[in-house]
């Protein structure tokens, strides 16, 4: 038989599969990176640009997703659309979008469970590194695209040994759409 004629456990199978393996294959991108760059820090960074280059290509095909997705309006709209289509499409989870700002300028995402660090123990010689690291550049590199600057950053993180895992967004600006020059 075919995988498509099971009555729906192969692609919940499939998808599993697919994700573990997405997970193991970044543990090893991380892996690779320590081994290359001196500090954790340089390690974050690292992550960090890998993670904008993705965001940069990833908020295409989720505008792309038509109607579901339209313009926001606002910060608070763009943290709640983030969580609802952006994580659940990629990561397959939606975070709790909590702790807003006086000014509606910063927001955190919590995540109950991090699919990157589904099988991860962070050694004690790397307290430093942030392992996720790279959805930060993910949503830097998503917002830059849809005209908004913003600051991105681990606040608590299950791998260092915190209660949960926190990631906090600060709207800056937002950014002029330029066009490109003509020669």
């Amino acid at each position: 038989h075919r995988a498509s004629t099971r009555g729906g456990s192969a692609p919940d199978l499939g998808s599993k599969i697919s994700g573990e393996l997405f997970t193991l294959t970044y543990g090893a991108l991380v892996s690779q990176l320590i081994k290359d760059y001196e500090s954790d820090e340089e390690v974050n960074k690292q992550l960090e640009k890998i993670g904008y280059n993705m965001g940069v290509r990833m908020i295409e095909e989720i505008l792309a997703r038509g109607p579901r997705v339209g313009r926001c309006s606002d910060f608070k709209e763009t943290a709640e659309t983030i969580a609802r289509v952006g994580f659940k499409t990629f990561l397959g989870i939606i975070p709790t979008v909590c702790n807003w700002s006086q000014n509606m300028d910063e927001v955190s995402l919590l995540l109950e469970n991090n699919p990157l660090a589904e099988f991860v123990e962070l050694p004690s010689e790397h307290r430093n590194l942030y392992y996720s690291n790279v959805i930060c550049g993910v949503l830097r590199g998503a917002l830059e695209m849809v005209h908004m600057e913003v600051e991105i950053r681990f606040v608590q993180d299950a791998l260092r040994g915190d209660d949960s895992t926190e990631i906090r967004m600060k709207f800056i600006r937002y950014l002029e759409e330029t066009l490109p020059v003509e020669d």
